[in-house]
């Protein structure tokens, strides 16, 4: 076995390199009692080395009934501090713990307190995408695929504080038909970017494809709007959570689909359905914090136990409930 350093540049190693790091990772995690998770959104070669990839709640959930006393994380921070939140007795490792969420820090627990003072009685409901100190202030969390169950439970004269990300809140709204949800004006910069002519241009470029659309694009209004006008039909045009993206990928007999979502996804789509042309809305549409996470970064973290995930037990217990009222209402079946 040819000796893999984790300073090497990654992106230029042949086969026998890249077999030599997946049987050490995996040598290692066995070792160390680990358990690897990875989510729809990383690179390809850390999906297939992980033991489990999906979205970041239905990861957690996961790693809290798993065997091993050890998670590695591989996602951005907030995703491997809730899988600390369901696991307070495991230890929780992130291989960079500098890869953060620019939908997570559009907003902070003393934005959220201060907001909830403008509008005392109303329900805080929070996106899983925030951070743990956020979630110990929310009342009840929310998967992009049962956002609308969440509000739905709530009861209609109550108000409703919606964080962070505006186009899963607007797309909430549009849903419910309640006009009492006041939307934080937050967004993920890279699905902020999936934008309305990035859309149109390829969905008339290629008129017989399916559309996948997630709840977080900009894009998500025009959708509708060309399905509205007829441009698009209805049963071709699906907003869709990451986890709903896969289910209807396997069913799917559509020759072209078109995805507006990060592109990290587009692996986990084809790996379910190989006869179906799975093409971005964007193609540079790349999260750079997911990116963070690399081959080497994740062997580092298997050595040396960097860089570890820590919660303030207080904060974790506020956040917890948070997360257990969501799954109290339902189970968040399709996650982010």
């Amino acid at each position: 076995m040819t000796a893999i350093e984790v300073d090497t540049d990654w992106q230029s190693w042949d086969a026998e390199q890249v077999r030599d790091w997946q049987q050490e990772v995996r040598r290692l995690a066995a070792e160390q009692d680990t358990v690897i998770l990875a989510h729809n959104y990383q690179l390809p070669m850390i999906q297939d080395v992980a033991h489990h990839v999906g979205d970041s709640l239905a990861l957690s959930r996961l790693a809290a009934s798993a065997p091993q006393s050890t998670i590695v994380f591989a996602g951005v921070h907030f995703m491997a501090e809730t899988a600390k939140i369901l696991s307070p007795d495991k230890r929780v490792l992130i291989p960079d713990a500098t890869a953060g969420c620019s939908l997570a820090d559009t907003i902070d627990a003393d934005q959220l307190r201060a907001w909830k003072a403008e509008h005392p009685g109303a329900a805080v409901v929070s996106y899983v995408n925030t951070t743990a100190a956020v979630k110990a202030e929310t009342d009840i969390c929310c998967t992009s695929s049962n956002a609308v169950d969440v509000v739905r439970a709530i009861p209609a004269e109550q108000e409703i504080l919606f964080c962070p990300d505006q186009f899963l809140g607007a797309h909430v709204r549009r849903m419910t038909g309640r006009e009492n949800i006041h939307v934080w004006l937050g967004e993920c910069h890279v699905h902020a970017d999936i934008s309305p002519s990035d859309l149109e241009q390829t969905v008339r470029a290629n008129p017989d494809a399916e559309l996948f659309v997630h709840p977080e694009c900009g894009c998500t209004t025009s959708a509708l709007w060309l399905t509205g006008s007829g441009e698009l039909p209805a049963e071709r045009t699906h907003i869709l959570s990451t986890g709903g993206m896969l289910d209807r990928a396997r069913d799917t007999r559509s020759g072209t689909v078109l995805v507006a979502t990060e592109i990290g996804m587009l692996h986990q789509l084809r790996k379910v359905n190989q006869h179906t042309d799975f093409r971005p809305v964007n193609p540079r549409a790349a999260c750079p914090f997911m990116q963070q996470i690399t081959p080497p970064k994740l062997l580092r973290s298997l050595r040396e136990g960097t860089d570890e995930v820590l919660v303030d037990p207080a904060v974790a217990s506020h956040a917890r409930r948070a997360v257990e009222r969501m799954v109290a209402i339902g189970q968040p079946a399709g996650g982010e």
